[in-house]
């Protein structure tokens, strides 16, 4: 097919700064010969933000400035080392500003209504005063690494709430689909004056219990009649909710709703609970006419205030920071590993071996931490 372009009428774009089209000027007068209004110029491409100081990130996230508490966010989900050693100066800074909130992990099955739950919490917190920050969690493709970050469409109310602010960042592949600064990003929204976080999760089974890691509270949203109610107590992440809330009940599905939350109550009996004194249970609501909305929000505050006076609350808050501690050594004891130079040069071939069958998995890991010992 023949290109009919004129070659000044449209310019790829060059750089890193560039836009993939460019806008072509418009045609004078009207269409089909109509009078009309003078042709626009055409609009020359934005040119992109000057970073931030670490000064100014600070300044703006402990103001409350939105947009700067986006880009610190974006920057302390850099993995570039310029960008990872800016973003703990900013840590560093706003440290002792941080901790006035409450943190709470929501998870389910895909399909369980996270998001409209989350939606429907939030817009209840927000008219009583709150500021909410969601950080939810998009799954990242295991293929392309990317992620549609589709949460704020999705919670479009929420989101017109002007003390609400809504984070989606991608997993990365981290284990229980919850990003690497996951932990970072609830600092600066502390920071910046929020005082409920909601972070969700990307769905349940055993690798879901990190949130368990980062939040004060964790719920775990359940559906009725998806199978045998019984069948989930099976799973461990169960072990570790706070409480169960049974979503979608209206209509036909609350007798329904009502027998599977009788079922779940009998079972967490048996089960030890996640957190020193206090007796999980389980709840029903429905996002969308708001039904049990608020006697769930009134369950988390209870929790809040019966942790805080028996000292759980703070203790937790303790060993969360060191587990921290010891999940950051481990991700960069890992990515020295592979960034080391001797195992680098080793390694496509010892993958060759193992995968042809020509040398054992143990011995392929030893001779790899053996070169890693060694002095470059």
């Amino acid at each position: 097919m023949t290109d009919r372009r004129h070659p000044t009428e449209w310019t790829p774009a060059t750089g890193a700064e560039g836009f993939a089209t460019h806008v072509m000027d418009g045609v004078a007068g009207g269409h089909d010969g109509l009078a009309g209004s003078p042709a626009r110029p055409s609009v020359p491409p934005s040119k992109r933000r000057p970073p931030l100081s670490v000064e100014a990130s600070v300044e703006g996230v402990l103001a409350g400035n939105r947009t700067v508490l986006a880009r610190t966010i974006t920057l302390v989900e850099s993995n570039a080392p310029a960008h990872i050693a800016k973003a703990q100066q900013v840590i560093q800074a706003i440290l002792p500003h941080t901790g006035n909130s409450i943190r709470v992990g929501i998870t389910g099955v895909p399909g369980v209504g996270k998001s409209t739950f989350i939606e429907a919490l939030g817009t209840l917190l927000c008219q009583r005063g709150h500021n909410v920050a969601v950080l939810a969690v998009d799954p990242s493709s295991t293929l392309t690494r990317g992620s549609i970050l589709g949460d704020k469409t999705r919670m479009e109310v929420l989101s017109q709430q002007p003390n609400a602010f809504i984070r989606p960042s991608p997993t990365s592949g981290s284990l229980g689909g919850v990003a690497r600064k996951s932990r970072e990003s609830m600092l600066l929204c502390e920071a910046a004056g929020f005082d409920v976080i909601l972070v969700e999760t990307v769905g349940v089974g055993q690798s879901e219990i990190a949130v368990r890691s980062m939040v004060d509270f964790f719920l775990l949203l359940m559906l009725s009649g998806a199978g045998d109610e019984l069948q989930g107590i099976k799973k461990g992440i169960i072990e570790l909710a706070d409480a169960l809330v049974i979503t979608k009940v209206d209509g036909d599905n609350r007798a329904q709703a009502k027998g599977a939350q009788a079922e779940y109550n009998r079972a967490l009996h048996y089960l030890t609970p996640a957190t020193e004194g206090w007796k999980p249970r389980t709840y029903t609501c429905s996002s969308l006419n708001g039904e049990g909305i608020p006697e769930v929000w009134t369950m988390i505050e209870r929790f809040r205030e019966t942790t805080t006076v028996s000292g759980f609350f703070a203790a937790r808050r303790r060993d969360q920071a060191l587990a921290w501690v010891y999940t950051m050594v481990e991700d960069q004891l890992k990515a020295n590993f592979f960034a080391h130079p001797a195992v680098k040069a080793q390694l496509p071939q010892i993958e060759r071996a193992v995968v042809e069958g020509k040398l054992p998995v143990t011995v392929a890991a030893q001779t790899l931490l053996e070169a890693f010992e060694r002095q470059p």
